[in-house]
């Protein structure tokens, strides 16, 4: 039952003696006699999100502690003072856009390195040869994550964005190998001696282009200029990358190419025939 005071009465807590209630025999008994009034402090307002009641906590990052570390630290403090199922939780502001970021890097990745997959085989009319090209990535990868744990610093939005560019610089070294080698290929040279001479003759353009990137992204890995600490984690991806790919591409690259060759002249011989059969 909820009792509502006349809105136009001025509400005191005393007022409470004067108000009566009809009992079941039908006398009027006051308030008073089996009520009370208490007075608690409470909330000022109660704030709501999504039409339940919230409380937002916030808190700042100690010096040397990465925010996906306290995401982490959070989650399992959730656990270990056993939080009932009834009470949810969720980030917001940078702690949100950091997970939001995390849950998007797989998908930006891979739908880079499958445009890039596309792009090539429409390039070379070839199933096999855009894998050739790509296999340089991985030792990128791990040069840039090797890069990235020697200096102390996380997996950051920046460092994913320079783990990016290196997908356009790496490649392009078995993009100069193997355009030249196919071409090689189409006079009738073998795969052995086209990959063979096609890195001869594409080693000096190659070590320049790496160079020349090496270079431009040197000072931003090394922290130089104001706002340095923002910018680095990228220019320590961009060069670990490019060191750790430069030295194993000039040797894997070739001889994925010379193991893909073969696998596309061992499905050419599966493949049926197409030429027409002779009329009887």
């Amino acid at each position: 039952m909820i009792l509502e005071l006349d809105p136009r009465i001025d509400w005191t807590p005393e007022r409470i003696q004067s108000i009566r209630v009809r009992t079941a025999s039908g006398s009027l008994v006051p308030i008073c006699a089996f009520g009370r009034v208490e007075r608690t402090a409470g909330p000022l307002t109660v704030n709501q999100l999504g039409q339940l009641p919230a409380v937002t906590i916030s808190y700042n990052l100690p010096q040397g502690v990465a925010l996906g570390d306290t995401v982490t630290r959070i989650d399992a403090l959730k656990q270990q003072i056993g939080m009932p199922p009834t009470i949810s939780t969720t980030f917001a502001g940078t702690a949100k856009t950091f997970q939001d970021s995390l849950a998007n890097q797989g998908f930006l990745i891979g739908g880079a390195i499958l445009t890039i997959y596309i792009v090539l085989g429409i390039l070379y009319e070839s199933f096999v040869h855009p894998l050739t090209i790509l296999t340089g990535l991985p030792s990128a990868v791990v040069g840039a994550l090797l890069a990235l744990m020697l200096a102390g610093m996380d997996v950051s939005i920046i460092a994913i964005i320079g783990m990016l560019m290196l997908i356009g610089i790496v490649k392009k070294n078995g993009i100069m190998m193997v355009d030249v080698a196919l071409n090689l290929r189409r006079e009738g040279m073998a795969p052995d001696e086209a990959i063979h001479r096609a890195c001869l003759m594409r080693f000096r353009p190659i070590m320049m282009t790496t160079l020349a990137a090496l270079m431009g992204t040197l000072p931003i890995a090394l922290g130089a200029g104001a706002s340095a600490e923002l910018r680095q984690p990228l220019g320590v991806a961009v060069v670990g990358g490019l060191l750790v790919s430069q030295v194993l591409t000039l040797f894997i690259t070739p001889v994925i190419y010379v193991y893909m060759e073969r696998l596309s002249d061992w499905l050419l011989r599966l493949a049926p025939s197409r030429e027409p059969k002779p009329a009887a």
